[in-house]
């Protein structure tokens, strides 16, 4: 059974950095694309940005040059750091990935302040 669990969201000021993990288990990690979207109150869910099984990395235009996808395949685990956030940051954040059917994990909230 595939199961993703996040953590690290958390009440930040405006300009602050949050780190959030996401562990993944069940699966051949290191062979995965592993995303990351995020849902804000009232709207989509959107794509926040992927990272391939080399390493590479894709991000949407609203978080290129604040936000960075690592990842560690030894530990099943994918990173999000997030920088310079904003208040339209504000969002529970997913990590995320496709094996035919999309899994989710639970979701951690990520409350940036002005």
């Amino acid at each position: 059974q595939v199961r993703l669990v996040e953590s690290g969201g958390g009440l930040v000021q405006a300009g602050g950095s949050l780190r959030l993990s996401c562990v993944a288990s069940g699966i051949t990690f290191r062979y995965r694309v592993m995303d990351w979207y995020r849902q804000a109150p009232g709207k989509q869910r959107e794509l926040v940005g992927s990272i391939s099984n080399g390493g590479v990395t894709n991000y949407a235009e609203s978080v290129k040059g604040r936000f960075t996808i690592s990842r560690d395949n030894a530990e099943n685990t994918v990173a999000l750091q997030m920088n310079n956030l904003k208040p339209e940051d504000t969002a529970v954040y997913y990590c995320s990935l496709n094996i035919g059917v999309r899994l989710w994990g639970q979701g951690t909230q990520v409350t940036v302040s002005s």
